[in-house]
């Protein structure tokens, strides 16, 4: 017989461990952050937001999402559009330091909501900032967010955005009236 070493069992003991805490059913949920479409969609835009190394609550963030959900940014990937595919642990792994280095601030400036049964989809326009003093944003966009609530809360089920370019200004109807 074969003998398992340590440091094998101990990783195969703890493997499952680890792949469970990045599951958002079992992250701290502040239930006032899921409570309400308006509560979901400002703590979303609030926990990615911050001054120049202000640390971000990413286990908030995580708590936000359905088991399952992507972050999908598109826009111009040299002259066709593209999109990449990310969970919520990839954005927090490929964008949180980023965040806390160059700091960030993101805020809906209009949005437009549809519903059907448990499901909503919300047209959000945001503006970002480096700091929360900027008087003007560096970048302006939509992010077209699907949520459901089962019964008990509200879950983020995809996040898909775009940001404006020259030659794609965002249209009146999704500004502020």
């Amino acid at each position: 017989m074969k003998t398992l070493h340590y440091p094998v069992l101990l990783t195969l003991l703890l493997l499952p461990i680890c792949l469970h805490a990045q599951d958002p059913e079992m992250v701290e949920v502040n239930q006032e952050d899921v409570q309400s479409l308006d509560s979901i969609v400002e703590a979303l835009y609030g926990v990615i937001s911050g001054e120049k190394g202000e640390a971000r609550d990413w286990n908030r963030f995580l708590s936000l999402f359905k088991p399952g959900a992507q972050l999908i940014p598109s826009g111009l990937d040299g002259e066709n559009i593209g999109t990449r595919y990310m969970s919520p642990q990839d954005y927090v792994d490929r964008s949180g330091s980023w965040l806390v280095e160059n700091g960030f601030f993101e805020v809906e400036i209009a949005r437009k909501e549809l519903h059907f049964g448990s499901m909503t989809h919300i047209w959000s326009t945001y503006e970002s900032r480096r700091t929360a003093s900027d008087p003007e944003p560096f970048a302006r966009g939509i992010n077209s967010i699907q949520l459901i609530n089962d019964g008990n809360r509200w879950w983020i089920v995809n996040i898909y955005w775009t940001a404006e370019r020259d030659d794609l200004p965002i249209p009146q109807e999704y500004l502020p009236e």
